[in-house]
Parts: C-alpha cells; sequence; structure tokens
C-alpha cells in the first residue's frame, strides 16, 4: 500500500508543478510584453482597378520589439517579413483578390492578429455623351443638356460646362441613367460651346464629353438650318455629277464607234483622178500650177436612208504674184488681190 500512496503524491507534484510553469509563463509573457497590441493592416486607397499594384502596410505599436510579420489571404498564407513595420506588394488581378487579408504578428510565443481588411473594386467612367436640345424663340433660346456613361462604377458625378465655366452643379446619379440641366441663354448671334465631365470614386480618371456647339440666332431663324443644308447642297452636286456622266459617257461612246465604222479610202480611185484633173485644167487656164505633194482623199458614209454619200477633199495651191504685176493692174496703186478658188 506504500508505494500505490507514493505514487499517487509522485503524481499531485508532478500536476502542482507543471501548473506553476504554465501560470509562471504566462505571468512573465503579459509582464515582459504589455505594449505587444494587435498590429494594424491597411493601404494607402482602398479602392482599385482590375490590374492595379497595390500595397498593404502592417505594423505595431511598438517600435523596439523585433517582430516577425506573416501576411494572409483568406486563411492562405502569401509572405513572411521581419523589422518594425512590413509592406506587402500585391497585383489586383480578380475580383476574390480583393480579400479579405490579414496580418499576424509575433513575438517569441506572443501572436497577434490584425483586423480583416478588403479592398473594394472601382471600374473607371468612359467617356460621356452630351445630347444638346434647344428650343429657339424670338428673344433668347433654351437649352437642355443630358450627360451620361454608359461604364463605370456608380454613383457617378456629372458637371456641365459652358467652354470651360462651370454652369451647374454637381449632379450625382446612383443609377444608370442621364443627368440633366436646363438653362436659358439670350440670341447673341455667337457661337456656344457645351461640354460635360463624369467621374466616380476614382477622381483621377474623369473624363470629359466632346464639345456641341450651338448658334445663338434671333427671330424665325433657324440655328442649325445652314449645317443641314450644307449635306444636301454636295448630296445633290454629287447626283448631278453623276447623272452627266452616264449620260454623256454613252454618246461619246457612240459617236466613237461610229466614225471608227466609216470607211476611208485614199487610194488612186476615177474620182480622184477626175477631180484633180478638173482642178489641174482650171487652174492651167489662169497660170501654170506646180506639181502635187498629197492627192485628195475620198470618204464614204451613209446616210440615214442608207444611201451610200461621197465627200472629196482637195488641198488648194497658192502662187505669190510679184509686185509689178500688181502695180501695172492698179495704176501704180497698191492694193489687195483676191484669186478664185475652182473645184
Amino acid at each position: 500500500m506504500m508505494w500505490k500512496k507514493s505514487l499517487v503524491v509522485f503524481l499531485l507534484s508532478l500536476l502542482t508543478l507543471k501548473a506553476a510553469l504554465a501560470s509562471r509563463n504566462k505571468t512573465e509573457t503579459n509582464t515582459c510584453f504589455p505594449e505587444f497590441t494587435r498590429p494594424s493592416l491597411g493601404s494607402k486607397t482602398n479602392t482599385v482597378m482590375k490590374g492595379q499594384n497595390v500595397s498593404l502596410i502592417c505594423s505595431n505599436q511598438n517600435k523596439s520589439l523585433q517582430i516577425t510579420y506573416n501576411l494572409f489571404w483568406n486563411d492562405k498564407h502569401l509572405k513572411t517579413k521581419e523589422g518594425e513595420s512590413m509592406i506587402f506588394n500585391l497585383s489586383i488581378t480578380e475580383v476574390r483578390a480583393l480579400g479579405p487579408y490579414k496580418c499576424k504578428a509575433q513575438v517569441l510565443n506572443c501572436t497577434r492578429y490584425s483586423d480583416p481588411f478588403n479592398f473594394t473594386f472601382f471600374e473607371p467612367v468612359t467617356r460621356p455623351v452630351l445630347n444638346v436640345n434647344v428650343i429657339q424663340t424670338k428673344r433668347d433660346h433654351h437649352i437642355t443638356l443630358r450627360c451620361i456613361s454608359f461604364n463605370g462604377t456608380l454613383p457617378i458625378d456629372y458637371t456641365f460646362f459652358e467652354k470651360n465655366t462651370i454652369v451647374s452643379p454637381v449632379i450625382s446619379k446612383y443609377v444608370r441613367e442621364p443627368a440633366e440641366f436646363n438653362l436659358t441663354r439670350n440670341n447673341t448671334g455667337e457661337v456656344e460651346e457645351y461640354r460635360c465631365k463624369a467621374k466616380n470614386r476614382l477622381s483621377n480618371h474623369a473624363k470629359y464629353s466632346q464639345p456641341f456647339p450651338i448658334l445663338s440666332t434671333g427671330g424665325d431663324s433657324c440655328p442649325f438650318c445652314l449645317w443641314l443644308l450644307l449635306p444636301g447642297l454636295l448630296l445633290v452636286l454629287i447626283v448631278i455629277i453623276l447623272i452627266l456622266a452616264f449620260w454623256i459617257l454613252p454618246k461619246y461612246k457612240a459617236r466613237k464607234a461610229m466614225r471608227d465604222k466609216v470607211p476611208r479610202d485614199c487610194g488612186n480611185t476615177p474620182m480622184e483622178v477626175e477631180i484633180y484633173e478638173n482642178i489641174y485644167k482650171n487652174q492651167a487656164d489662169k497660170e501654170s500650177v506646180p506639181s502635187l505633194g498629197t492627192r485628195p482623199c475620198v470618204s464614204t458614209a451613209q446616210d440615214e436612208n442608207g444611201q451610200s454619200e461621197e465627200m472629196h477633199y482637195a488641198t488648194p495651191i497658192f502662187q505669190e504674184v510679184k509686185p509689178k504685176d500688181h502695180e501695172a493692174c492698179n495704176e501704180g496703186k497698191t492694193a489687195p488681190v483676191y484669186s478664185d478658188l475652182t473645184f
């Protein structure tokens, strides 16, 4: 029985010693690191775009301790670093990479976790579209401006400009619909120019619409008639040119084909010889004619009734008359002399 009592005493002593050691370690931990608090995890921006590079900063208030930092995404361990504070660089390539993230700070057996941190995904706005409606009166004109950006994370803030001057307050839209603004301007005869700006929480990615010009006129005149008339005139001019081109070109081709079909005979035909003989004989009665270098040409064509017609061509020969003969005939006075051509 004695050995049983000894065993029980030994076991009780062992349990008491173990409890004392645990209590001692706990006391030493709380005593040695009373300033070791939970770390903080954050970023310079919590709104990001897809594919953007960001940085997470994990730090502790105590700068004298040698702390080991561990970064977790959900329950997955990402990186481990040591120092007073650590910066973790990340790339947000997909929506699930927005978080949550946690930071664990550890000194010896002491461990502290930060609060979870999440990024917010934002899509930048695209170039807005400006629509302008004008109601013209005799003295002034009423303008309705509508602006909308078809992409971008809501809410979106819209602002209207006349040239570079703001003419409207900021209009926030929490649904995908155009922002509208009305104003009235006097008729000055000058060109007015309007545009709008759209931006969301990504203020560095604000977009402007294309400028929209308006011609201010008075009376019953139409401010857009000139713009509408010019394209119409250009269209009419193009149509006229095309009509003339399609009307003249066939006629030109037909005439050219007719000329190509007309037979020509420049040979030694009896008709040629007879004509040249007549010309030569008629000229020989008055004066001698030098020998001809070329012979006439006879062309044959058909009229509308299908009958053949001949056209004869001849080359007249002129001879210089001596001045003394002219003076004798005109009693010494100079006068022009005319000659008759006989065919």
